[in-house]
């Protein structure tokens, strides 16, 4: 097993992760060693120091929650062998497409870090201009363009419900459910409560980008400076008065310390902290009674621990 895949076992008090790691270093070599692919030494070296850079080093929630999930539905704490196989291997697929996104997220967004450690495309003989530039020109708002009255609740929803709820919360549920031969058109609640919950996820994601530790969630915060439709920028837009919000369109969007810093002002001058706790509290008191409502016990289970996993979460 590659040290890096051990290192993901380590500490995690379970079977699962290990079981988990251990696949990784399989389906890795795997594709290092298929003849599909005319891959040089050098080029070998690189793609195996890739995926580790980049897959590696995270919680693997999502991969995750496929196994532990599937073993929820299925009533067992011990999977057969190919089982364990079959749900390691798609919960790999989505912390794998995780990575894809990230990388990309971290060049749009011109980040420093992630998961503590330089981001990809700031490692050192890592050439990222063209596909970044590209990227760049589609997706990038020009200055001319930038118009905070277009930001609202519910373009704040449809963003997240595409950019996170449905890949992190419903595909691992849904992947489990697919493995214990169910028809997902009978589980429309559950999509439902899930994508709910990645909502819940995104706010607060974009709460920590602002107020929470660097050290503790691994990255520093960049949404006031790359101008994103945040959860907090959406509260001030709705709470200030013409004032705040003429601060608020004076610096919001701008990299310079200075204009970073009374945004921040504002938001704790507007209080946004307790905003978002009332909020944290009133979501999580209706995903509650939305799971309680499931006719299952074992997909009461699987949604609770989901919610376990996030409410309260400081990274």
């Amino acid at each position: 097993m590659a040290a890096a895949a051990v290192a993901l076992s380590n500490g995690s008090g379970g079977d699962s992760k290990a079981e988990f790691a251990e696949i990784y270093s399989r389906l890795k070599e795997e594709m290092l060693e298929d003849p599909a692919f005319e891959f040089t030494d050098e080029s070998l070296q690189w793609i195996d120091r890739m995926l580790d850079y980049n897959v590696l080093g995270g919680k693997c929630n999502r991969g995750l929650s496929v196994i532990d999930s599937y073993k929820t539905l299925k009533g067992v704490d011990v999977l057969r062998k190919e089982e364990t196989f079959l749900a390691c291997t798609l919960g790999w697929c989505i912390e794998w497409l995780q990575a894809y996104f990230l990388v990309l997220d971290d060049i749009m967004d011109n980040s420093q870090t992630r998961r503590g450690q330089p981001c990809w495309f700031r490692v050192p003989q890592v050439e990222f201009k063209t596909a970044s530039g590209q990227l760049l020109d589609l997706i990038t708002t020009h200055e001319g363009e930038k118009d905070l009255t277009k930001y609202n609740l519910n373009v704040h929803r449809r963003i997240v419900q595409y950019k996170t709820a449905y890949y992190s919360f419903y595909l691992p549920v849904a992947c489990a459910l697919l493995l214990s031969g169910e028809n997902l058109d009978n589980f429309g609640d559950v999509k439902n409560i899930l994508v709910e919950m990645g909502t819940y996820f995104q706010v607060q994601d974009d709460y920590l980008d602002c107020f929470g530790d660097p050290e503790s969630i691994g990255k520093i915060g960049t949404d006031i400076e790359d101008y994103k439709c945040s959860w907090l920028v959406v509260q001030a837009l709705e709470l200030a008065d013409e004032s705040q919000k003429g601060i608020l369109l004076e610096n919001y969007g701008k990299s310079e310390p200075e204009s970073v810093a009374k945004v921040k002002d504002l938001y704790k001058e507007l209080d946004l902290e307790t905003a978002f706790h009332k909020y944290e509290r009133e979501s999580y008191n209706k995903l509650i009674a939305d799971i309680e409502a499931q006719p299952s016990k074992a997909v009461q289970k699987v949604l609770m621990s989901f919610l376990e996993k996030i409410y309260k979460r400081q990274k």
